[in-house]
């Protein structure tokens, strides 16, 4: 589940993306938390024992007051992807 507080001083979580696995999602929380944001991973799959519960993806989550430099950074970043 979530580590962040269910409710924010700026509201709930906010996903910015919806990756296929843990370990992709573990990337770019990482990416967005080295530009300062702060970045979680939220999963339905008891703690990883249940993968296959994951059928919905794993979602990447950020306070609402950031969702849109989440957002930026993430296109900057496939925009990149595809050009190169």
């Amino acid at each position: 589940m979530v580590a962040m507080d269910a409710e924010d001083d700026d509201g709930p979580p906010v996903a910015v993306a919806v990756v296929g696995s843990r370990t992709e999602a573990d990337l770019i929380v990482g990416f967005l938390r080295s530009h300062g944001l702060g970045a979680r991973k939220a999963t339905d799959d008891a703690g990883g024992q249940e993968p296959q519960l994951q059928l919905d993806g794993v979602r990447v989550v950020v306070a609402a007051s950031e969702a849109d430099d989440a957002r930026r950074l993430l296109a900057e970043v496939e925009s990149e992807s595809s050009a190169g």
